[in-house]
């Protein structure tokens, strides 16, 4: 009997191809060892490196570590020095300078002039101006900064605001930067991802929560997406072994999954499959590395000076000297978030108070890269996804768009340099 289009029911279908589909599955199952081996040799992890590979130079630089100080950190405050608005606090601000300006909770409200909270002071050999609530870095690191003070932005609220930033776009699900990177010039490691994030918390301003999507590959595919490590406990949760369960018996467990995995995408040649097969490997593998990598016991003790940490406290200076760990491996971006930068109020308490969360970990951050000679070929990119008024609100201040300040050091930016103006 044979069953015309028009003759085929939904469960006929069902039964039919349900059969069809296992007795090729059994029969891929009942094959030979040598076939078997010889399918796992090809699910096994190719080594990406990227897109744009073969580069037609060198580049300068290897990596990134973004030290993301989140909630829109006040640059007139640590990095930007007014002196004009210091003469003017608490007078009007001039209509000519806010006509126009977009903004936040301020919108309706009298404006008024908003002195700098903390002096500032020249440091390093190329006096660079920085407050004084940046001890460590402006006495180690001032001369291998390049400060810019011309940065603007479209988003005035935090979450579009940090779309922006990352993805260059306030539309959601298009790739992270580290995403791109990771694509465009693969990782130097196989053994950890590509892309990790990090993300402490303060106590001082208020916790602007932090999306994954931030970190997320878009339309690329998932194996570009970064992970995000917490700073205690277990770094990536699951990655450990159950108890009772050695190396070899989840190896065996792995690659059963794997041949499922490959014969299904023998079927669909779906990159999501092949995706899931080398995460499976990657996750495999870092049972290894994450451990090694957390434990930094062998770390020296005038590093954990240096940090200002033994590690695994979650804190801004942990996170640091990991990531120095985790570019040590071959992490191609690696990025920082702090978040406790979002002053409305009291912005002279807190931001003295944030400043001393991040100051000594980012400064050794930098010092240790530089005697391990591997400032010059790695990017360290410093700021917020927006900045503050020149006018108060309250003691505090609000988002402002169109001026703000990041720094960059190593990399081939040039130290001990600035550039622009608010």
């Amino acid at each position: 009997m044979s069953l015309f289009p028009q003759q085929i029911c939904r469960r006929s279908f069902l039964q039919t191809g349900g059969v069809s589909l296992g007795s090729m599955a059994l029969a891929d199952l009942l094959r030979s060892p040598a076939v078997q081996a010889t399918d796992r040799q090809q699910t096994q992890v190719q080594s990406w490196n990227g897109i744009l590979n073969p580069l037609n130079s060198a580049p300068r630089a290897k990596r990134i570590i973004w030290l993301y100080m989140a909630g829109g950190m006040t640059h007139i405050d640590t990095f930007d020095n007014k002196p004009k608005l210091a003469e003017l606090h608490g007078t009007p601000m001039p209509e000519s300078i806010t006509k126009g300006q977009q903004i936040a909770q301020l919108q309706g409200q009298r404006l008024t002039c908003f002195a700098p909270q903390h002096p500032f002071r020249q440091w390093g050999q190329s006096g660079q101006s920085l407050a004084e609530i940046w001890p460590r870095l402006g006495k180690h690191c001032a001369d291998d900064m390049c400060i810019v003070r011309s940065l603007h932005t479209d988003a005035i609220n935090h979450d579009p605001a940090h779309t922006f930033m990352n993805t260059g776009t306030m539309t959601a699900g298009r790739p992270a930067m580290g995403s791109w990177l990771l694509y465009g010039l693969g990782a130097e490691t196989q053994s950890l991802p590509g892309f990790v994030v990090m993300v402490s918390t303060g106590k001082y301003g208020q916790r602007q929560p932090i999306a994954a999507r931030q970190w997320h590959s878009g339309f690329l595919p998932g194996q570009f997406q970064g992970v995000e490590f917490r700073g205690t406990g277990d770094p990536v949760l699951y990655v450990r072994n159950p108890a009772g369960v050695s190396k070899n018996q989840q190896r065996d467990v792995v690659d059963a999954v794997q041949q499922l995995n490959s014969i299904t995408n023998r079927r669909l040649d779906d990159p999501e499959i092949a995706t899931r097969v080398s995460q499976y490997e990657l996750a495999f593998r870092m049972q290894t590395s994450v451990p090694e990598l957390m434990d930094v016991r062998s770390e020296p003790e005038h590093v954990f000076e240096l940090y200002g940490t033994k590690g695994g406290d979650g804190s801004f200076a942990s996170n640091c000297l990991l990531a120095r760990r985790l570019a040590e491996r071959g992490v191609r971006f690696i990025q920082l978030y702090h978040r406790d930068w979002d002053h409305h109020g009291a912005v002279k308490e807190h931001s003295a108070g944030t400043a001393a969360e991040v100051d000594q970990g980012m400064a050794a951050l930098i010092t240790d890269l530089k005697q391990r000679g591997m400032l010059e070929d790695t990017i360290i990119v410093f700021g917020s996804e927006f900045g503050r008024t020149p006018m108060a609100q309250g003691n505090g201040r609000d988002h402002h768009l169109a001026g703000f300040t990041m720094w960059f050091a190593g990399g081939g930016f040039k130290p001990g340099f600035s550039y622009g103006a608010t």
